[in-house]
């Protein structure tokens, strides 16, 4: 397994990361037995950033990672664990803005601690930025868990170029994990570079558009209890059939170079730069196959001028997730 480092100062991780939240309930039930065979083989293959948040599945989540990990000796060690904290949720799953104030992040990281049954988390991030409070008492919180050792390195997440900024003149920002892939290129006008700048590394999630550029995404194709893109204005039915004609342009370009789909999604974004590291949802073993096997794809600079032709991000209809939370998006404003 290649690696690649986050940043100036972060970790050095597989140049794809797991990302577990859909092992929870994200995108429907999923199968806990499958969950936990795919974080194996993920950890077998070399993968060993492990990407979650403690409100997935209200906490069910790092209890999945936590259990998946003592089931092999060792490999708790072996992983790169990246949790998101602060949001706030009611018992019918709502969301009610997040909490980055300083005994907050306290009392996120013990239960966090508490449910990953470890005595560190690797990379810890709040997962919005708290409008009511400076990011400077955020950050310089989670850097006081630093040096007292419960976590190792400083992550933001969906932050704006001003905001990353602030968040390092108080303490090293290892990464930002933001949405990034060929329907989402907005990180390319300031944050990206900002990033560079300063030494950050950028953990980059939703490279498949929640599926829709997995090539197996189809118009039939229904969405189940609790799934989060029945809300999701890309999937909504005046937006979907224009961006799946996006994915059957980029079909096209991948079936020339005996490529699937979200091959060619994940190797575009792994082409960004070597200090971007995909972080790819698979909650199951052949998925996980597939999107490891972008590793070995090559891109010439045809090959990507075909793949940018085919799927330029202007053409994509809808935003990436519904009103009420484009809001709470720093990155956006």
């Amino acid at each position: 397994m290649r690696t690649r480092t986050l940043g100036s100062t972060g970790p050095a991780v597989s140049a794809i990361g797991l990302g577990c939240m859909g092992m929870s309930g994200a995108y429907g039930a999923a199968d806990e037995t499958e969950s936990v065979a795919t974080i194996h083989a993920a950890l077998d293959a070399g993968v060993n950033l492990l990407d979650t948040g403690d409100f997935y599945g209200m906490g069910l989540n790092e209890l999945l990672i936590r259990d998946a990990l003592r089931a092999r000796p060792g490999s708790r060690d072996q992983a790169v664990i990246s949790v998101k904290f602060g949001a706030l949720r009611d018992i019918d799953n709502g969301f009610h803005g997040v909490d980055g104030r300083p005994a907050a992040v306290r009392n996120f990281l013990a239960y966090s601690l508490n449910r990953l049954g470890t005595d560190h988390i690797d990379i810890y991030r709040i997962a919005r930025v708290d409008p009511a409070v400076p990011i400077e008492e955020t950050v310089g919180a989670i850097a006081e868990q630093v040096q007292a050792g419960r976590v190792r390195h400083i992550g933001l997440s969906e932050v704006g170029a001003e905001t990353l900024r602030r968040a390092a003149s108080v303490a090293p920002i290892a990464d930002v994990q933001i949405e990034y892939s060929l329907f989402d290129r907005g990180i390319e006008r300031e944050i990206l570079p900002t990033a560079r700048e300063l030494g950050t590394g950028i953990t980059a999630y939703g490279v498949l558009s929640r599926g829709l550029l997995s090539g197996h995404w189809s118009p039939q194709r229904g969405v189940a209890e609790g799934d989060f893109r029945a809300h999701s204005p890309r999937f909504s039915a005046e937006n979907l059939d224009r961006n799946l004609g996006l994915v059957e342009a980029l079909r096209k370009v991948a079936e020339g170079k005996g490529i699937t789909v979200a091959q060619a999604a994940i190797a575009w974004v792994l082409s960004r730069g070597d200090d971007i590291v995909p972080v790819i949802g698979a909650r199951r073993r052949d998925r996980l196959a597939e999107t490891l096997s972008a590793l070995e794809v090559d891109l010439s600079e045809a090959d990507l001028a075909d793949i940018e032709r085919a799927v330029p991000p202007s053409e994509v209809a809808g935003t990436r997730y519904p009103t009420a939370q484009m809001a709470h998006l720093d990155s956006e404003r």
